[in-house]
């Protein structure tokens, strides 16, 4: 029966990892249910949990200054889990609000991790394998750090303190209310939800990285129960089965890494939507193949049928590359009226691109990112004017299908696409049905493989970033999030 402290950061919810603890512990306070959450105020007098500032009540949170108000949030959001978990052992959760990283238009809004894990210990399911602490006590059945035990916390989190201010995210504050009713703000309880849920085991110990397990030279390394259940569709090897290298690769394999538990494999047509959107290739045969794609906030939504068409490049520029940032030239709007346009990412907003292809004749636009990196994300913006549907591919795929479009004329290229909806894969699934995990490549730090995709519709929880969207349920049919746990191990 081994318990280690962990050293090194884990995956978090917004942004950053947990490390050790170096707080002085202070009064808990508890949230009772199925299984008992304490929050243990870690902030000094006068900051944080204990900010005397008078303050309104707002959406259900009745405290009467700023510091009442944090902590009302954080008894919620610990007695949403708690009344999922089974648990005779308190989990300990020591949070504080402090200065994160933050510029005027991004903000670290928090991070959260184990401070301790277990392996081979009565009641483990897997051997040789890590646990987080609050998993490990629950499936052993008493606390396994004792040093003390009355006051050694399960779970750091930390969160931000400067969030809203004119050099942290400017005018999106935390909102404080119970009732996920954030507007421009940002829905605290959420995030509380989302970083407990890494605390109680949505995280692997494994360097994503380098594909390293965690642990020492003296006492061995070991997977933790998170790798059990990651399966590369490319290798068709789980974690816990392959190399270094190959964790490595698989960390990487954007929209390639599933989750097999089945628990949550059973739960995805109950929560996803059906139908995940991507540019299919059915000409010329060097192109044909299915392509990645972001989908844009602005004009019609993809649909089964798709926009099907024949794909002509915008070529504004002595460089070759086409922007339309302007209206097109009379020999652009030959060459993509009734055709979808290829535009390359740049210079101005991604609906004045597609509103100059619009007007130019065109049925769709295709926009070409200009930077490396995969999954291609969303496309922001808004027109209500755009009829059109518009996607983002990678550089990559891009510099593919412009390759295949050097040996068009004028007005033909014989490279033809539909945009659609494939209705025979939930959006957030692989083929199989098995949610996908957050495999971007590059890597991204505290945010790689420790998260759902973002391709998932609905919204989930434990994505990589917090939507507006979200509800404060962690269970089907609004989320998957405590589906994941039972598959850990939680409830068993």
């Amino acid at each position: 029966m081994i318990a280690n402290r962990l050293q090194r950061a884990l995956s978090a919810g917004a942004i950053l990892g947990a490390a050790a603890i170096t707080t002085t512990l202070t009064t808990p306070t508890a949230a009772n249910a199925a299984a008992t959450i304490t929050i243990i105020n870690g902030n000094a007098a006068g900051v944080g949990f204990n900010d005397p500032t008078a303050v309104a009540p707002v959406g259900g949170n009745t405290g009467t200054t700023l510091g009442q108000q944090r902590l009302i949030a954080f008894q919620h959001a610990a007695s949403i889990w708690g009344a999922q978990l089974n648990s005779t052992v308190e989990i300990k959760v020591l949070a504080t609000f402090e200065a994160l990283g933050c510029t005027a238009t991004s903000a670290t809004l928090g991070s959260a991790g184990p401070i301790t894990v277990s392996r081979d210990f009565t009641g483990a399911p897997f051997a040789g394998t890590w646990y987080h602490s609050a998993l490990a006590n629950a499936l052993f059945g008493a606390d396994r750090v004792t040093t003390p035990a009355s006051s050694d916390p399960d779970i750091r989190a930390r969160f931000n303190i400067n969030l809203g201010q004119a050099n942290c995210l400017a005018g999106a504050p935390f909102y404080l209310g119970l009732d996920a009713n954030e507007g421009t703000a940002v829905d605290l309880v959420a995030v509380l939800l989302h970083e407990f849920g890494h605390g109680l085991g949505f995280s692997t110990t494994t360097n994503g990285q380098n594909g390293a397990f965690f642990g020492s030279v003296a006492a061995g390394f070991f997977p933790s129960a998170y790798d059990h259940f990651l399966i590369d569709q490319t290798q068709n090897l789980l974690w816990v089965d392959m190399t270094d290298a190959q964790r490595a690769a698989s960390g990487i394999n954007t929209r390639r890494l599933s989750w097999n538990g089945a628990n949550t494999t059973n739960n995805v047509p109950n929560v996803l939507s059906l139908g995940t959107p991507e540019l299919a290739a059915t000409a010329p045969a060097s192109l044909v193949n299915t392509y990645l794609i972001g989908t844009a906030a602005f004009g019609p939504l993809l649909t089964a049928s798709g926009t099907s068409g024949e794909v002509m490049p915008v070529v504004d520029q002595a460089n070759g590359t086409g922007l339309a940032c302007l209206p097109l030239s009379a020999a652009n709007v030959a060459a993509v009226n009734g055709k979808i346009a290829l535009i390359d990412r740049g210079t101005c907003t991604f609906p004045e691109k597609t509103k100059n292809a619009q007007n130019a004749g065109a049925i769709g636009v295709i926009i070409v990112d200009n930077v490396a990196g995969s999954p291609p994300p969303d496309l922001g913006g808004a027109d209500p004017t755009i009829t059109i549907p518009a996607v983002r591919i990678t550089l990559a795929d891009g510099n593919t299908f412009k390759n295949a479009l050097r040996f068009r004329s004028r007005t033909r290229s014989g490279v033809l696409v539909n945009m659609k909806l494939n209705m025979a894969v939930y959006a957030g699934a692989d083929p199989l049905g098995r949610a996908l995990m957050y495999t971007p490549n590059p890597f991204a730090g505290g945010s790689s493989v420790s998260h759902f995709d973002t391709s998932a519709r609905r919204n989930l929880l434990m994505e990589p970033a917090i939507n507006r969207d979200l509800t404060h349920s962690v269970i089907p049919p609004e989320d998957l999030s405590f589906s994941v746990m039972k598959d850990l191990g939680w409830n068993p």
